[in-house]
């Protein structure tokens, strides 16, 4: 277990009940189940005092936590018959980004999401889910062909922002993020996202520009990362709690302010304590915004999800 800074004494709490129960087996003639039973109570309380109360920077290191299930963790476990299409046909495959035809609940569809990697190796590999301009061109693909045959598109979203590297902006980042989030307002199939950990910047309004969004519990979604916005704001890094608070970026500031639709419950601790769980009740969310999207015509999809993005904000101005 990987454990952040704030939960540092809970590290140490659940450590000690480990190293007893190591003791144990090593010696089982040594009966120290009830000790460990009494730190686990312990360690249990705390977690909740913990999580009850998360700051919004303390929400954000939980949204970036390397243990929580990623998007291919998603598709592994909710789609069937996933099939992956690669590149932008026109400069490469980005890796960053995943995608292709799926079965969910038996329905086809299209699912796109980034992809973080897991391990040193996978994160290289997918820019630590920063996606390039191929990533948002492939994306566009995708989408197209979805509004061709008629195919829901479902979007996950865990990126710190798009690749702000040299050879992306010399590809054309921008207008690639610009024609990402054209071609969410043009289909007219139904569209939904999950925020399933960094919401960071255009690289998630991209895949985000949907008909229905709906955010983990303890995800995060806004325009800039709060360590970037304080370095522009106060010239200092070290002022991200501040931006954090000033941004609003949590799920439940964005449900006031209607940018997002739904919270999905996290277990107590996080997704990365109950990947299954966590795993599970997205794809109910999934089920749940599908259904509610069932049998609307294209164009009542388009002026659907164009008048949500235009009534953002209208809601909890005065909170």
């Amino acid at each position: 277990m990987n454990y952040l800074d704030f939960e540092k004494p809970l590290a140490e709490i659940e450590g000690k009940a480990e190293e007893l129960r190591a003791l144990a087996r090593a010696n089982p003639a040594m009966d120290v189940a009830k000790e460990a039973e009494g730190l686990d109570r312990k360690a249990d309380t705390l977690l909740k005092d913990l999580y009850k109360a998360l700051t919004p920077w303390q929400k954000c290191l939980v949204a970036r936590h390397p243990d929580r299930p990623h998007t291919k963790d998603y598709i592994d476990a909710l789609f069937s018959e996933y099939t992956p299409l690669a590149g932008d046909r026109g400069f490469a495959d980005d890796h960053a980004v995943m995608g292709g035809l799926a079965r969910f609940n038996d329905q086809p569809v299209i699912v796109i999401g980034h992809e973080k990697g897991n391990d040193t190796k996978s994160r290289i590999e997918r820019n630590f889910g920063m996606a390039r301009p191929e990533g948002y061109r492939k994306a566009v693909r995708l989408m197209e062909m979805a509004d061709r045959f008629r195919l829901p598109v479902i979007t996950l979203i865990d990126t710190p922002g798009a690749y702000p590297g040299k050879g992306a902006e010399e590809r054309g980042q921008a207008e690639a993020i610009a024609r990402s989030t054209e071609k969410c307002l043009e289909i007219g199939v139904p569209l939904i996202s999950v925020v399933i950990g960094e919401g960071g910047s255009g690289g998630a309004v991209a895949f985000a520009t949907a008909n229905r969004i709906a955010m983990l519990e303890h995800s995060v979604y806004s325009v800039i990362s709060p360590e970037g916005c304080a370095s522009i704001l106060w010239k200092d890094a070290d002022k991200m709690r501040e931006a954090a608070e000033a941004l609003r970026l949590t799920a439940q500031d964005l449900q006031k302010l209607g940018v997002i639709d739904r919270i999905v419950k996290e277990p107590l601790g996080g997704a990365q304590r109950g990947r299954k769980e966590t795993v599970e009740a997205v794809g109910k969310a999934i089920e749940a915004m599908l259904k509610e999207l069932s049998g609307k015509k294209p164009d009542a999809l388009i002026k659907d999800r164009r008048q949500k993005f235009l009534d953002m904000g209208s809601k909890g101005l005065a909170a």
